[in-house]
């Protein structure tokens, strides 16, 4: 889920949080009060199992057959990316080029969606050149596709395109299909993410980069009680750039917020287990197989 910006700019903006944070003690007695959005995604067991891209460690990521293999494994939450092609079509793809994952290339942004259907989506999965599902008729499917299909499941959609701005669409699309309270939208992108919620206050977000950082610094120096997030939910990964992201005190922090924190992107037991006991609400897997393994043995333990 991280791009080259994030892990750039991630560093030197817990910093700039941490020393500006002092002159917002002004602001104390005004702070905005955490008011969480009602989703669905969270109502299901804990911790829950979110299948990054549908599962991309099994199954080509994006696709059909990756959300479908997906839910008879017993997911949780389906994580998919999106982005908007020429003619407006909300599609999902985790890159804004069709290079790596199909047989095509260019942007999606310069492609109509006729064009992207006649890609095969998984002509370089698992990129070791084995290509197990090449030539089967797997394609790039629209969002609208997925939320008529899986019509019952909860759904983690990640925002990757920020120009041309797609909130609108992928706010018109969560109406229609009526879908809006088993929704968490995010991206890593403020200009992305503040569109969004622009058009579609209704509908539960994460926190974009910038919400992180300032999450990270304020809690760092005990003044979480200013972080007047918009968000209901921080996606993290353990540890970056030598910062513990998800420390026992973020993490009982976070939640004391009333903040979901998630975990990504962990495929080995080992870390997902690791991950689950120090606390975490979710984890983001490319093996949602292995994390489910791994919480029904800690559950079966919790048991006894």
């Amino acid at each position: 889920m991280a791009d080259v910006n994030v892990r750039c700019g991630f560093r030197a903006l817990v910093v700039v949080f941490a020393i500006v944070s002092g002159a917002l003690l002004i602001l104390w007695a005004t702070a905005s009060s955490f008011a969480p959005k009602p989703t669905r995604c969270f109502d299901r067991e804990r911790p829950l199992v979110i299948a990054h891209q549908g599962g991309d460690g099994l199954r080509p990521g994006n696709t059909l057959t990756a959300f479908a293999h997906a839910v008879s494994l017993g997911v949780d939450v389906l994580e998919m990316d999106a982005h908007q092609t020429r003619d407006g079509v909300v599609v999902l793809m985790h890159d804004a080029t069709v290079d790596r994952t199909t047989d095509g290339r260019g942007a999606l942004v310069e492609m109509d969606f006729a064009q992207v259907l006649q890609l095969d989506a998984a002509y370089h999965w698992p990129f070791d050149e084995s290509a197990p599902f090449r030539g089967q008729g797997i394609r790039v499917p629209a969002l609208e596709e997925v939320l008529t299909q899986f019509a019952g499941q909860r759904f983690n959609i990640e925002i990757k395109q920020v120009q041309p701005s797609m909130g609108s669409a992928l706010c018109s699309l969560l109406r229609e299909h009526n879908v809006l309270g088993q929704v968490l939208v995010a991206s890593f992108h403020r200009q992305a993410m503040q569109d969004f919620r622009g058009a579609c206050p209704e509908v539960a977000t994460s926190g974009h980069r910038y919400e992180v950082a300032r999450f990270v610094a304020l809690e760092a120096i005990g003044l979480t009680g200013l972080i007047g997030l918009e968000a209901v939910a921080l996606q993290l990964p353990l540890q970056q750039y030598g910062i513990e992201l998800t420390s026992a005190d973020r993490l009982d922090a976070a939640q004391r917020l009333g903040l979901h924190v998630d975990a990504w992107t962990l495929n080995d037991a080992k870390t997902i287990e690791s991950a689950f006991l120090r606390g975490v609400n979710g984890v983001i897997s490319d093996r949602p197989d292995v994390a489910l393994t791994v919480r029904q043995r800690l559950n079966r333990s919790a048991d006894h």
